[in-house]
């Protein structure tokens, strides 16, 4: 009987440590979004959201709701409807410049600041085409945080 129990408990602890490193990119779906401090509507805000598809690395889920963290290490709780898979990236670079082709020996468009929110149209092995504003364009993948 001991010897069942020990198995199930390092089977338990097994499988939690593997479904620990499962991180992986959403967006936030709307201009108005909750960080909560707990799993819940019953814990208290800790940040306001507003900026639609902000990307968020998720590190854990209870039932509906997701841990989250922002590109400045803000970590708590959304709601699963808050959140969604459109693509999007934060430049993470200064002065990123946005290349008309996927080279850097491509006309440049513009020069991103760190912080700018894209929204990413597709990948390639180490470039990302993308949108923000009026400008289109293709960025260095190394440079963007986010879901690409």
């Amino acid at each position: 009987m001991l010897k069942i129990f020990i198995k199930i408990i390092i089977l338990i602890f097994i499988n939690n440590f593997a479904f620990a490193n499962d991180e992986y990119f959403l967006t936030l779906r709307y201009d108005k979004v909750n960080l909560r401090q707990g799993p819940s509507k019953e814990y208290p805000i800790k940040i306001f959201y507003k900026k639609k598809y902000l990307p968020v690395l998720v590190q854990d889920k209870s039932d509906n709701f997701r841990k989250v963290r922002d590109h400045e290490n803000n970590t708590g709780w959304l709601h699963i409807s808050q959140l969604s898979k459109k693509k999007a990236a934060i430049v993470i670079t200064n002065k990123l410049i946005m290349f008309k082709n996927p080279t850097k020996y491509s006309r440049p468009i513009a020069i991103l600041e760190n912080g700018r929110l894209i929204r990413v149209i597709k990948c390639k092995e180490s470039w990302c085409k993308v949108k923000t504003d009026k400008y289109k364009g293709w960025l260095d993948k190394k440079s963007l945080w986010g879901l690409l």
